[in-house]
């Protein structure tokens, strides 16, 4: 007993963190609610595991969803174990998987070489392989045959496997979309390419295809911890089980509470099934927290509570009461912003908060223009999380392309993307007859580049891409003498970038100049990192273009965010999650906007329950101050809507009516929960609708568009019409949106519009 009291001491941890910190062998689940230190569990663990038990560093491995997490659990180890914390391996899913392939992918078919396709990549993939296929990508849109690659791949299913599964079916649409995967997955290979799911889905291939490299590493990682593993999808739960199924010393930490990405793929049922997966789990809760005052923790429980897919917990802190919760109501979204940002102005002034001390957070990106205008307005700094990401910017993206293609000539998106830029004279006429004739001849199209003027109907154009090729040549020579910095200033140079934008002369092009000195400055970080062996730098390796390619393209922009800058925060509520602020402001807390209206209608009630998660998540991302809210009208697309209150408030604590976990004192809840003048009303509207909406049109009318037409939606944007059927009162139309998906709804509502 003194033993333990004396190793809690040592570690500072309460003691349920030192039950789960000093947990040695077998499965362990750790159910961390919000703010409740799981960081500190998992770093004081891999301190406990190398000080007291003797376990080699390099044997431990730790995952995180984030670069910027891993890097701060780094941090934190070093600061525990003091010496060779680089030898624990720390690191995100996708770059621990890329670590692997870097090693063993050969055995799959693939180059070690490979290029990591982000998301515009992989769509002008697309493109290509529907203009080849001919596809009517009016009806069958990139994004969505992205979007189901993309769930095949977090399943792992196999192209040959859902191409069998859509004739057994004789479903068409699934056939297409299974064609269409084959041939990505074969232009993929032919580019040397892999997109993200690939990081995932190719690992589990080579450990199960490869019996001696998964148990290379089993050996190698005897201790695997899994941070956030509420929001793995299958192919993440595959690879970490396959690990861990020879030693089975697999600890994982996550909050079922807070599993929002069911839309990325993530599968709640990672975390609520654990114990039925491995039968001898140990299961430890932390609940006491550590960042937010009772009232916030409080409102988040009562909201929570309301969910019955979960596992029970209760947060509670020792910090005292706090201010009260705050929910403020207004007449339209532009009063709404202005007492936010009044209110961040107002605690500047007093000295209460820094402007980077507030947050507004909101349920969509949409949302962020009324709050903008008026920060804009009121000159207050701030910053969006949401916005471009730097490596996504033009400028950096074509000389990264560069870069790709020196390493890798074989990536056609990358050689296709810069081969007229800055202008040749090589027109889209001459880049599609390459093209072809590469997918003729079963070439990449740098190798058909390279012989260009051979190609039948080239002619001058062949030439250009001829030059363009010794271009390429001339700077590979450069790669293996010098770093990644100085081979940037030589692609600028020798290419005619640089001197393209200084002529230019523009605002544009001198912003644009700077960024490309900011990639310059990531790249001398990069290097400069190998000496002061940080950033995850191996003791026996040096900075290299491949290296540098990985590592900018894995960065997520949630990673940029620097909390230092004195600017008020906006993001969405998905991009806060792993966030914290001392005051928060939660906007739109409407009903039919937060739930959102999907949620509201929807048959499946797990998806009212992610939009509680995702309103517990929000709430608990408040230190110190919380305020949540509303607006009755709000400007959608041209038009005024109305909106209810947010079924969310009702379930906050009432006067009197939440109760303090038992057990402990002083945990006040929100009985002093402050409203606007005016008490709130029960909701009395279900889901918003248009004022002076007209009536519902009668299954006889003509609705002005029909199957296969494209149309608008106010909400949900540009769709296709996939059916049209008879609703009883009204006409039920279903329509496939390229960015929401599929959704069924009445005509009369919906209110949609073609698009000539």
């Amino acid at each position: 007993m003194e033993e333990k009291k004396e190793t809690r001491t040592k570690y500072n941890l309460n003691p349920e963190q030192l039950r789960a910190a000093t947990h040695l062998n077998g499965p362990l689940l750790i159910l961390a609610g919000a703010g409740s230190g799981k960081t500190r569990v998992l770093t004081n663990r891999i301190a406990w595991l190398i000080e007291e038990q003797g376990v080699a560093p390099w044997n431990i491995m730790a995952i995180t969803f984030t670069n910027k997490a891993a890097r701060e659990m780094k941090e934190r180890v070093e600061r525990v174990v003091g010496s060779w914390p680089e030898a624990v391996h720390v690191a995100t899913f996708h770059s621990t998987c890329v670590r692997i392939l870097r090693q063993y992918i050969d055995r799959i078919g693939y180059s070690r070489n490979f290029d990591i396709y982000d998301t515009d990549d992989t769509l002008k993939l697309m493109k290509d392989i529907c203009r080849q296929m001919e596809i009517n990508t009016k009806i069958y849109r990139e994004k969505s045959l992205l979007a189901r690659i993309s769930h095949f791949k977090d399943e792992l299913i196999d192209p040959e496997a859902c191409r069998r599964d859509a004739l057994a079916l004789t479903d068409e649409r699934e056939l297409l979309a299974a064609n269409v995967y084959i041939e990505y997955q074969r232009r993929l290979l032919r580019c040397n390419a892999l997109d993200f799911d690939d990081l995932i889905c190719l690992t589990v291939k080579l450990f199960r295809e490869h019996p001696d490299v998964l148990e290379h590493y089993q050996n190698r990682w005897k201790y695997l911890m899994v941070d956030e593993y509420q929001d793995t999808n299958k192919a993440q739960f595959v690879f970490i089980s396959l690990l861990a199924q020879k030693l089975r010393n697999l600890c994982v930490v996550g909050d079922d509470d807070q599993s929002i990405y069911r839309f990325r793929g993530a599968d709640i049922g990672n975390i609520l099934n654990f114990e039925q997966i491995f039968p001898e789990t140990q299961v430890i809760r932390l609940e006491q927290n550590y960042r937010s005052t009772q009232n916030i923790l409080d409102a988040a429980n009562c909201v929570i509570a309301n969910n019955k897919g979960r596992k029970a917990k209760h947060l509670w802190t020792d910090r005292g009461a706090g201010e009260p919760v705050l929910v403020k109501r207004f007449d339209d979204g532009r009063a709404e912003a202005k007492y936010i940002v009044d209110d961040i102005a107002r605690m500047k002034r007093k000295g209460i908060y820094a402007y980077r001390d507030s947050a507004v957070l909101y349920r969509t990106n949409a949302q962020s223009r009324a709050i903008e205008e008026q920060l804009l307005y009121e000159n207050i700094p701030y910053t969006i999380i949401g916005g471009t990401n730097f490596y996504a910017r033009r400028e950096v993206k074509d000389i990264l392309a560069y870069l790709r293609v020196i390493s890798n000539s074989s990536d056609d998106i990358a050689v296709k993307r810069i081969i007229n830029v800055p202008k040749r004279g090589i027109g889209l006429t001459s880049i599609n007859r390459v093209d072809d004739y590469a997918h003729a001849h079963g070439m990449s199209f740098y190798d058909v580049a390279r012989m260009a003027d051979k190609v039948p109907g080239m002619g001058r154009g062949g030439l250009k891409i001829r030059e363009f090729v010794r271009l390429i040549e001339e700077m590979k020579k450069s790669e293996g003498s010098i770093g990644p910095t100085e081979l940037i200033k030589v692609v600028m140079n020798r290419t005619g970038y640089e001197e393209e934008l200084k002529l230019e002369g523009t605002d544009e092009a001198k912003d644009r100049l700077e960024n490309l000195g900011e990639l310059l400055n990531k790249a001398a970080s990069y290097e400069a990192s190998f000496k002061a062996g940080q950033d995850g730098a191996q003791p026996d390796s040096g900075p290299s273009l491949q290296g540098f390619l990985e590592e900018v393209s894995l960065v997520a922009e949630i990673d940029s965010f620097d909390a230092d800058e004195d600017r008020a925060v906006l993001m969405t509520i998905h991009s806060a999650k792993g966030l914290e602020f001392p005051n928060v402001y939660m906007s739109g807390m409407d009903e039919g906007l937060f739930p959102s209206y999907q949620s509201t209608i929807s048959e499946d009630p797990a998806d009212m329950e992610e939009e509680r998660r995702l309103c517990y998540v929000g709430i608990t991302r408040a230190m110190d101050r919380l305020t949540l809210t509303g607006a009755s009208v709000r400007m959608l697309r041209g038009q005024m809507q109305w909106y209810g209150e947010s079924r969310f408030l009702e379930e906050l604590p009432k006067a009197g009516g939440a109760q303090a976990p038992k057990g402990r004192q002083g945990a006040a809840h929100a009985s002093a929960l402050k409203q606007n003048e005016a008490p709130r009303k029960k909701k009395t509207v279900p889901k918003p609708f248009l004022l002076n909406r007209e009536p519902a049109p009668s299954l006889g009318t003509e609705l002005g568009y029909g199957v296969g037409d494209t149309v608008l939606h106010v909400k949900f944007g540009q769709g296709i019409v996939q059916e049209i059927r008879d609703g009883g009162r009204d006409k039920e139309v279903t329509v496939d949106f390229e960015k929401f998906g599929v959704k069924k709804m009445f005509a009369g509502f919906a209110k949609l519009k073609k698009v000539e």
